[in-house]
């Protein structure tokens, strides 16, 4: 076996585990009122079919009323209802092999108060959280007895339910590491200033928790290896915090990431995105591994075999978490297994996932449509009972790919069209800004998957109406994305070569040009990254937005990055202003552009001296391929929404085609602009009943 350390099992406790694969712990957004129904349960089914040898679900579950969820769908603790749920998940799990666990939490500051039953929420020494503005009272002992009390509860609540074990959270500034942190402990009584006292509340927590399931449950711990703030626990002091925490007895593992998260910046670390290099913070890890006697897990950017083979061959820990990847495919382990890996959809660490949460929404992932979909998105396609088709897809961008993947595993015939040289569409250009070339794997598993299909793929031809139909096709999609909509504003001066759209930049058709000013109308990543590539290459840039900051449209894990490259740049941010228009002006340094920019909130407007403006304006549909096909298709190139919303096949599909007859789709930004997940959200629920 190519893998011998990753397949082997690994024993906690009393229990088994067949491999040293784990899906940690992460808020999910799944959950229906704190209690996980059917999709919570079908989405970790699925990475229990896929060989996972243990899952750790609910992202910080609150274990007390007064610590409720800031995504409003986490599993709650709290009460008695969520065993039900609870108890149909650890059936299922065990069905298929897998082993699973809960954490569980009491955030403490690291919360909202303006929800739920609207607390007072409860710090070591009610020092404000900045993240989620956590306004927190000063515990008081009565409060930390009961807390104490509701760790117990919810441990107990857990084993009744069949699950495997609990993980308790002392990360992320949750109540446990507040207490232990001197940036959020400034107690003079027994529960803070001496390291002993700043550890009594989580071990009292352990105590009660062991006391209720008893020596054979496995307990866990998940903790921080360096908080990254001068005034808080470095390495050093966390080793000594873990082996601590290990020689009591009380706990089976520990999980160690890094970073502290109280801060946007140090949030950014907690879930490694694309512009950090992989696995940063496993030396925490290891450093900690080296000072306790229990197992060591740890889950940061660890996205492949080779990567988590190394590092367990290595001993640098015991268990990999791999988390996101089994959010990409959680068919991942099996195909390890079996020596697929070249059909595994690799995380890219997009973080679409996690910034949805952030968002308040549901994760998903950009890649992988199917992932928290399972009772209506197939993860593997099943092969059509009906007639055998023909299917013409136009445009091989991330829609058009998964398209013509979706049909051809339906066993139909499948010719993609596509008129540059290579598949990828937007996905090459927004691969070329600085820190975002892992984007281009999206566009590397569809490349090598609808090659190892056999769909007929003719790359580097622009279809038209007669090479569509001389196909004789049943079904026509089209996935022909968009172009830059610069000419929103005709003052902006495009038509006349006074500006160019961030993709003249990108492709390399244009050269950045001098002092750049560019206009973000839209605060995604297109804007920013532009801006970057730009800035790189030595410019003086100006980022200017309509909104209210910079890149407000990333998400949280993801904004905190694009602000760290802009900055360090010297990129000058400006939001909250409109780019009115744009002429040019012969001055004694030769002709120039002035860009006129007018304050969102009081209109007054000012000018910018420039040698170009770069607009980022998203697109607008290439759809004039659509207007010349809608009248010949049997369906006027309409899609029914009700079919579609409703996950069931077309109308159209049941019409008799063939001899002329086709039916036609549309999908992706060559309907309106969306992004890549919903790119191939659309494909993915329409072809999968063809």
């Amino acid at each position: 076996m190519r893998y011998p350390h990753l397949f082997e099992p690994i024993q906690l406790n009393q229990l088994k585990i067949r491999n040293r694969i784990v899906s940690t712990a992460h808020a999910e957004v799944y959950a229906d009122d704190g209690m996980p129904g059917e999709r919570y349960i079908r989405y970790y089914e699925e990475k229990a079919k896929g060989g996972v040898g243990l899952a750790i679900c609910g992202g910080s579950s609150p274990v007390s009323r007064d610590s409720p969820s800031s995504w409003w769908s986490s599993v709650n603790l709290s009460r008695d209802q969520t065993m039900e749920g609870l108890s149909r998940l650890a059936e299922t799990m065990h069905r298929h092999g897998a082993k699973i666990m809960i954490q569980a939490t009491h955030m403490g500051r690291r919360n909202a108060w303006h929800g739920f039953d609207w607390p007072h929420l409860v710090s070591p020494s009610g020092v404000r959280e900045p993240v989620h503005r956590g306004n927190a009272k000063t515990i008081e002992i009565e409060e930390i007895r009961r807390i104490i009390q509701d760790y117990a509860r919810a441990a107990r609540r857990v084993k009744a339910s069949g699950l495997d074990g609990i993980e308790i959270s002392a990360a992320h500034q949750h109540l446990i590491d507040q207490f232990w942190s001197p940036r959020s402990n400034f107690r003079t009584d027994e529960w803070g200033g001496s390291l002993q006292n700043r550890l009594r509340f989580g071990i009292e927590v352990l105590q009660a928790v062991r006391a209720e399931v008893g020596k054979d449950f496995v307990v866990g711990l998940r903790m921080c290896g360096d908080e990254f703030h001068e005034d808080g626990l470095n390495h050093e002091m966390l080793k000594e915090i873990a082996q601590a925490m290990s020689e009591t007895g009380l706990i089976d593992y520990l999980s160690v990431i890094g970073s502290g998260a109280d801060t946007h910046n140090t949030l950014a670390n907690c879930m490694p995105p694309m512009a950090l290099p992989p696995e940063p913070f496993v030396h925490l890890a290891g450093g900690i591994k080296s000072v306790v006697k229990i197992p060591v897990m740890h889950a940061q950017s660890i996205r492949d075999a080779q990567q988590a083979e190394r590092l367990l061959a290595s001993g640098t820990v015991d268990m990999v978490g791999m988390t996101r990847a089994q959010i990409a495919d959680p068919h991942m382990v099996i195909k390890i297994r079996d020596g697929r890996e070249d059909q595994i959809k690799q995380c890219v660490g997009a973080n679409y996932c996690i910034d949805r949460q952030y968002n308040g929404l549901d994760v998903l992932c950009v890649q992988n449509a199917a992932t928290s979909r399972e009772r209506t998105m197939p993860h593997t396609i099943a092969r059509t009972s009906g007639p055998k088709r023909r299917v013409v897809v136009v445009g091989a961008g991330p829609a058009g790919l998964e398209a013509a993947r979706v049909a051809r595993e339906r066993g139909h015939d499948v010719v993609l069209f596509e008129k540059a040289p290579q598949v990828g569409g937007q996905v090459n250009l927004a691969a070329k800004a600085p820190k975002r070339e892992q984007m281009a794997g999206i566009i590397r598993w569809f490349d090598l998957e609808t090659t190892r299909l056999g769909v007929d793929r003719r790359l580097g031809t622009e279809a038209d109406v007669s090479m569509i139909l001389d196909e004789r096709p049943d079904i026509v999609v089209l996935a022909t994305g968009g172009l830059p909509h610069t000419g929103q504003n005709p003052e902006w001066g495009v038509a006349e070569g006074l500006a160019v759209s961030g993709w003249d930049i990108l492709s390399g058709k244009v050269a950045p040009k001098g002092n750049v000013l560019v206009y973000d109308a839209i605060s995604a990543h297109a804007g920013s990254g532009v801006a970057d590539f730009i800035a790189s290459r030595g410019h003086l840039v100006e980022m200017v937005t309509p909104d209210v900051k910079i890149a407000d449209d990333t998400g949280g894990t993801t904004f905190p990055i694009i602000y760290r490259q802009l900055c360090a740049q010297g990129v000058i941010l400006t939001p909250n202003h409109w780019l009115d228009r744009v002429y040019r002006e012969s001055t004694p340094e030769g002709d120039r552009l002035v860009a006129v920019l007018r304050h969102e909130y009081t209109e007054v407007q000012e000018e910018r001296v420039v040698d170009q403006v770069v607009i980022e304006n998203g697109i607008r549909p290439n759809e004039a391929l659509y207007w010349q096909l809608k009248d010949r298709s049997v369906n006027h190139g309409q899609t029914d929404i009700d079919a579609l919303y409703d996950n069931q096949p077309q109308p159209a599909l049941a019409e008799k085609l063939g001899d002329g007859r086709f039916a036609l789709f549309r999908i992706g930004d060559g309907v309106s602009m969306h992004n890549i997940h919903g790119a191939i959200y659309d494909a993915l629920r329409l072809c999968k009943d063809f």
